[in-house]
This record gives structure tokens, sequence and C-alpha cells, in this order.
């Protein structure tokens, strides 16, 4: 989470390198936790490099299966490490491969700005 930098009132947000860091190892704490773990990355602002203040950590995780609802999923995924607030949408493989089938506006973002870890 954002730090005060020493006795000022300037708040530091962490940067792409600091966040990226991070987010690589909490991806290995959760391949472990996960074993139906396919793929794990991040897009948005921390992968595209224009993040700022207040910038979040999009995650995207596509598991071989979960019964679960799409809205269910994410519950189990401890986000709590990371420095910045996260928010992770978990897709099964099936999911994922008609998402990419249909060539929408997410699934070509996806494509040319996450930062798979």
């Amino acid at each position: 989470m954002p730090v005060i930098s020493s006795a000022s009132s300037i708040c530091r947000w962490p940067d792409q390198l600091t966040v990226d860091a991070a987010a690589r190892r909490w991806a290995d704490r959760e391949r472990r936790r996960h074993p139906e773990l396919l793929r794990l990355g991040y897009f948005g602002s921390y992968a595209r490099g224009d993040w700022g203040v207040g910038s979040d950590l999009d995650l995207i995780a596509v598991v071989s299966k979960d019964d679960r609802s799409f809205v269910d999923r994410p519950m189990d995924w401890d986000l709590m490490d990371l420095p910045v607030p996260a928010e992770i949408l978990v897709y099964t493989q099936a999911e994922w491969e008609r998402l990419r089938r249909k060539e929408g506006r997410f699934v070509r973002t996806l494509e040319s700005e996450a930062v798979w870890l």
C-alpha cells in the first residue's frame, strides 16, 4: 500500500518494478496453493506502464477446472500481500478458449498488454 515518505505529507505509490516483483513472488506462492493454475498474469495500467497514484493491479488467472461460479472463484486468492489494491478474474480453460474465439475488445487488450507471470 502507499507509504508516507519521511516526515513529509507526500504519498509515494509503488512503481511498476516494485509491483511486478511483488506480483511474481505472489504468483509463486499462489501456484503452490492452486495446482489447477495454468496461467497467471496482470494487465491494465501496471502492464502498460501508465500507472499512477491510486492504480490497482488487475490480475487474470486461467485454471484447468473450477465448478464454482465466476463471481465466487476470486475468493480463494489471497491478494493481501500485494503492495497495491488488486482484483483477479479467474477463468476456466474452457471459458478462456471461448473468450479467445470471440476475439472481442477485452481479449485483444489482454493479448496486447498482459504480462504473464
